[in-house]
């Protein structure tokens, strides 16, 4: 099951899903997309063994709502993944641009762990762990910030996006390590895991 507000999102997912099938790489199991606001998901109650939130909250005007609905939809003693930008690089984003926080439907707030992981825990979680990922694209997102964050044609973005796409396909060894050594300073996610309380 996958959700998204935007329906270009979804048409995109889809499309990866459907490549993935044919490559063979999906397992054969059926997968469901929907548009649909975290607020008000269209799911039952306590039906899914784990939840992802990825880079999500960062949009949410009440993320407290958003981590209400993330509970009801999970079931008990099971785990929620969720990954918002990291305080850091994210405020150097804004720093260098007043556009950046407003394309892209826009980040509404800049999160501190320990406050994020204090509204979590409020709403009935545990902490299990947490780490910092994909530092190689933070200079991505500065680089779109100092050169316009929605001109994605210029051609320095343009040589980025490849490199990361590359990294991303190839998986190089050095790249791996690079950024395994890069993420705790330098890491654009932060990237925690709770269980639901039972």
């Amino acid at each position: 099951m996958g959700a998204d507000l935007d329906f270009k999102n979804v048409v995109e997912a889809r499309e990866r899903l459907i490549f993935h099938d044919q490559l063979g790489e999906h397992g054969g199991g059926t997968w469901h997309l929907n548009v649909s606001d975290i607020n008000h998901l269209p799911y039952e109650n306590r039906v899914f063994d784990l939840v992802i939130c990825s880079e999500v909250l960062e949009h949410i005007r009440n993320d407290n709502s958003a981590i209400i609905e993330l509970k009801r939809v999970l079931k008990p003693g099971n785990y929620l993944a969720l990954s918002v930008p990291r305080y850091l690089p994210e405020r150097i984003c804004w720093l260098l641009s007043g556009e950046y926080h407003h394309v892209n439907q826009g980040h509404v707030r800049i999160y501190r762990k320990k406050k994020l992981v204090r509204l979590i825990t409020a709403n009935g979680f545990t902490l299990l762990d947490c780490h910092f990922a994909h530092s190689l694209h933070t200079p991505y997102w500065w680089l779109k910030c100092l050169i316009g964050p929605t001109r994605d044609q210029h051609p320095l973005v343009q040589l980025y996006h490849r490199f990361l796409t590359w990294d991303i396909m190839q998986k190089p060894h050095l790249t791996r390590v690079l950024d395994s050594l890069l993420n705790p300073f330098l890491g654009k996610s932060l990237v925690l895991y709770f269980r639901k309380d039972v």
